[in-house]
């Protein structure tokens, strides 16, 4: 039977976090952490998984069955990817997936999104599932709505930013369900990047901000759309690379999501002390409260910011961000 390999970047969001997941626009960029699944088609009809990286191993389960019953954590997204990729294009034969990442799932750049891309990318190889008669394989467009929906399956929320991310790989300018997905086709991002030392569930996080929105309805709403005012200019200044505008425009947007609350002592002592140590600006990247905060410095104060970061307990951490997309492996 037919076997790939395919890869997938992480992410980082730039600006517009929380925002994006009611209707304003955010951007990401994509990090060269990359996570490997191998997949194939087997002739028993049965899903199997391996991924030593999360401690799971000959997970086995009948096809007509997917979806149902305990499934281990680290297992859902793919198995829920898998159900939905099925039930719009029917396979006749069963599916064995293996995982192999250089993507820490502890640093928040969106290991789950990446295996779900993974996955029905290359079953969109694999099988060769037209959408019309034009086009041999899903289009990236496609391979995001089954992905956005398996986000919206697991997690009952979302903006599907994170898959567009990986799926279209460098830094987009992107809107809630994939209204507008954008590539700003950036030369350079030197991005200095921050690890808290713990990863925070996102659910959590969406769903404390939900509760917000029920009590504080036009609070809530002139917070969004403030971080919504910010994307245009943030988005010019990364296309004029001038990193100062766009370091002070994080600024804001850090006091925006610090008034929703999702933010932490550990992140704000890191994004201080790089603003102290000459950063332009600085502020946390994704969800909140752990996880990982993003600045811009002039070449100058780099170090200094690097090592202001360290010394308010957090780890800098060397990754490259602009990033190639989803890819078959040779």
């Amino acid at each position: 039977m037919k076997k790939i390999t395919v890869s997938a970047p992480g992410k980082l969001e730039l600006y517009g976090e929380h925002a994006v997941v009611y209707g304003r626009p955010c951007i990401v960029t994509s990090v060269n952490q990359r996570l490997k699944l191998t997949v194939e088609l087997i002739k028993e009809p049965i899903f199997e998984f391996n991924a030593p990286d999360i401690n799971i191993k000959d997970y086995i389960k009948p096809m007509n069955k997917l979806g149902l019953g305990d499934i281990p954590k680290g297992a859902k997204h793919v198995e829920t990817a898998l159900l939905n990729f099925i039930k719009k294009y029917p396979i006749n034969s069963g599916v064995k997936v293996t995982s192999k990442s250089k993507l820490n799932s502890l640093l928040g750049f969106g290991s789950s999104s990446a295996s779900v891309v993974c996955i029905i990318k290359a079953l969109s190889e694999l099988t060769g599932k037209k959408l019309s008669n034009k086009r041999s394989f899903l289009s990236d467009k496609a391979i995001f709505d089954i992905a956005y929906k398996t986000l919206l399956d697991i997690q009952g929320r979302g903006s599907g930013v994170d898959m567009a991310a990986v799926i279209f790989g460098g830094t987009i300018y992107f809107v809630t369900g994939g209204k507008t997905i954008k590539p700003l086709n950036l030369k350079s991002l030197p991005l200095i990047i921050g690890y808290t030392g713990f990863k925070a569930a996102t659910a959590p996080l969406l769903n404390q901000v939900a509760l917000k929105i029920k009590r504080y309805p036009k609070v809530i709403d002139t917070i969004f759309t403030g971080i919504g005012q910010l994307l245009p200019q943030a988005q010019k200044a990364l296309s004029k690379e001038d990193w100062q505008t766009a370091g002070e425009l994080m600024n804001f947007n850090q006091g925006y999501l610090s008034s929703l609350g999702v933010s932490s002592a550990k992140l704000d002592s890191m994004i201080n002390a790089a603003r102290d140590a000459g950063a332009y600006g600085a502020k946390l990247s994704g969800a909140g409260v752990g996880d990982c905060m993003i600045a811009f410095a002039p070449p100058n104060k780099v170090s200094a910011v690097k090592k202001a970061i360290e010394k308010a307990g957090g780890k800098a951490i060397n990754i490259k961000s602009n990033v190639e997309g989803v890819r078959i492996e040779l």
